[in-house]
């Protein structure tokens, strides 16, 4: 998934590719730039193959 919001370097990255973990109750689990892993809305995303 790539991040289409603003970006805050002690959370996630405009443009940067994440990988989804688990998907929870329609929102995304991802692990940001903090090492954690939260949970973020899909609208926040695009999908994107690699």
């Amino acid at each position: 998934m790539e991040y289409l919001g603003k970006s805050d370097p002690l959370e996630l990255i405009n443009g940067k590719i994440y990988e989804v973990v688990s998907v929870e109750k329609g929102w995304y689990r991802i692990i940001d730039e903090t090492g954690e892993d939260y949970l973020y809305p899909p609208t926040a995303f695009r999908v994107v193959k690699e």
